[in-house]
C-alpha cells in the first residue's frame, strides 16, 4: 500500500504585484481612464488628489491639455501647481495633444518664446520634467510604462531622474526635454555644438548629422 504524506505542505505561487496608478476622481470622465481601465496590467485607483492628475509611486504627475497648459499659463494657475507638486519626491508634467493642437497658438497675443521660455522656466527654475505626447492613447501608455517601472530597480538612464547639479547636465537635462531628445543624442548634441545657443540656432543641415529625419521637427519646434 503507497504511502502518503498528508503533512506535506504544498506552496501557493505568490501572484506578481500589479502596478499601481491613483487618478484624482476629477479624471473620472476622461479617455485616459477608459484606456486605464482596459488594461488588466495594472491597479487602477480613483480618488480625491489635492495636488496633481496622478499618483505613481513617489512621483505626482500634473497633465495638461494644449489648450488648458496656455492658459493655466497666462492666468498663473500653473506656477501654484507646480509649487504644490514640490510637496512630493517626484514631479511630472504631461502636455498632452501636441498632434492635434498647435503649442505656438496664433490666436491668442502670446509670443511663442514666451511660450519656450516658461516652458524652460518649470524644466531649470522648478526642476520639473516635461512630456509632450501625441493623444490621451499616448498619455496612457506613459502613465503604465512608468507605473510598471516603479515594480524595477532604479537604473538611472536620463538625467530626468534627478537634479542636475553641474553647468553640463544642466545643459544636457534641458535637450532632453525636447521630444525625441535622449540622453545619448542631447550629449551628442552639446559635443558638436558646445551649448544650448549654438544647439538651438544651428541649421537644419547642420542637426541632420545628429537627429537625421528628426531635424526638421525639432527645428520647427524652436521656431514656431
Amino acid at each position: 500500500m503507497p504511502f502518503h504524506n498528508i503533512f506535506k505542505i504544498t506552496k501557493k505561487k505568490s501572484k506578481k504585484p500589479k502596478p499601481k496608478i491613483i487618478a484624482d476622481i476629477h479624471e473620472k470622465n476622461s479617455l485616459i481612464l477608459a484606456e486605464l481601465h482596459e488594461n488588466k496590467n495594472i491597479k487602477l485607483e480613483i480618488k480625491s488628489l489635492k495636488i496633481g492628475d496622478y499618483l505613481i509611486g513617489k512621483t505626482i504627475i500634473e497633465r495638461k491639455t494644449v489648450n488648458d497648459f496656455i492658459s493655466s499659463m497666462i492666468n498663473k494657475r500653473l506656477i501654484q501647481q507646480l509649487k504644490q507638486m514640490k510637496k512630493y519626491r517626484q514631479q511630472l508634467l504631461i502636455i498632452e495633444g501636441i498632434d492635434e493642437q498647435e503649442l505656438y497658438r496664433t490666436d491668442t497675443k502670446l509670443n511663442p518664446n514666451a511660450i519656450r521660455g516658461f516652458i524652460l522656466s518649470i524644466i531649470t527654475n522648478y526642476q520639473i520634467p516635461i512630456i509632450f505626447t501625441q493623444d490621451y492613447q499616448d498619455t496612457s501608455q506613459y502613465l503604465i510604462t512608468l507605473a510598471k517601472q516603479q515594480l524595477k530597480p532604479l537604473t538611472e538612464t536620463t538625467l530626468h531622474h534627478k537634479i542636475p547639479k553641474t553647468i553640463k547636465e544642466q545643459k544636457q537635462y534641458i535637450l532632453e526635454a525636447f521630444p525625441n531628445i535622449g540622453p545619448i543624442t542631447a550629449k551628442k548634441l552639446l559635443k558638436k555644438f558646445k551649448n544650448i545657443h549654438n544647439t538651438i540656432n544651428a541649421t537644419t543641415e547642420e542637426l541632420q548629422e545628429i537627429l537625421r529625419n528628426r531635424a526638421e521637427g525639432f527645428k520647427n519646434l524652436l521656431e514656431g
